[in-house]
């Protein structure tokens, strides 16, 4: 999508953070947004900000772990904008505690807004950007997470897996209908991933004290909320987005940190073909 003034995106986990670096440098191309957010308070300020710089731009409420609700940004958007081209499912949660305190509320929050708001995200969005025969784009964020595991972060991890592959299948389906997809994903990122349970609904069992206080103390978790603080720059983030966007990147990353890391996870599975080289199977 090389000409992205005048055409509609829909952004989720829009308030702050990446999301908002997102809406940013979309509208600054001449994108309406639609910025979507469970954050209500933080949702109106970000809204408010871009109209400021004279974006076109409009926000809705929604949990992305619920479809209905999600359905009903989906008709907000159309509502207010008619067409729908590019599609973010950016919304995210740091999510389930340490191997040994999940808790099936948590597990079920942390892959409902991860890995199925994205693919409730698809499968409402989807249709909408097909309908007009415009073209469009979906970008979906995963993780650095979604390519190496993180320690002691197994149900994040499985979910921007999921992203991961979901993407990547996407890909090939959506192409001949003039949709490209993007997987989006960032290294540390200066966000508030780390005080995600501030919007954790109140139908989830919240984490028990003992869980949090585990998790907080352990090093990768100071580690990684150190990092996170003097991350990346949400909005240079959004700029790589948008230019994946215009240039239609399979893979979008936010620097190359975690090179080493990918690259030597790909030599491990490698290994694992090496070691039966040479064997007839039985059949």
């Amino acid at each position: 999508m090389k000409d992205l003034a005048g055409k509609t995106a829909f952004v989720t986990g829009a308030a702050s953070g990446i999301g908002l670096g997102i809406a940013t440098a979309l509208a600054q191309a001449g994108v309406k947004v639609m910025l979507c957010d469970i954050e209500e308070a933080a949702l109106a300020k970000a809204v408010e900000g871009l109209k400021s710089t004279n974006a076109d731009v409009d926000g809705v409420r929604a949990d992305v772990s619920l479809k209905a609700e999600l359905e009903a940004a989906a008709k907000a958007t159309t509502d207010r904008y008619g067409k729908l081209h590019i599609l973010v499912n950016n919304a995210g949660v740091g999510g389930a505690g340490p191997y040994g305190y999940w808790t099936d509320a948590d597990l079920e929050w942390t892959i409902g807004v991860n890995l199925m708001g994205v693919i409730w995200g698809v499968e409402i969005f989807g249709p909408l950007i097909e309908q007009h025969g415009e073209g469009g784009h979906i970008v979906s964020t995963a993780s650095i997470a979604g390519l190496v595991s993180i320690s002691a972060a197994s149900p994040y991890n499985v979910a921007k897996y999921g992203v991961v592959a979901l993407s990547e299948g996407l890909r090939a389906q959506l192409a001949p209908r003039g949709i490209g997809v993007s997987v989006l994903c960032p290294g540390f990122i200066r966000t508030q991933i780390m005080s995600s349970r501030r919007n954790e609904p109140a139908r989830f069992e919240p984490l028990s004290d003992e869980a949090q206080a585990l998790m907080r103390s352990s090093q990768m978790y100071q580690m990684v909320r150190d990092r996170v603080a003097s991350g990346i720059d949400p909005l240079y983030v959004g700029e790589l987005v948008r230019e994946g966007v215009e240039n239609d990147w399979p893979y979008i990353f936010t620097d190359t940190e975690f090179e080493p890391f990918v690259e030597a996870r790909f030599a491990a599975i490698k290994q694992g073909f090496d070691r039966i080289r040479g064997r007839t199977p039985r059949r």
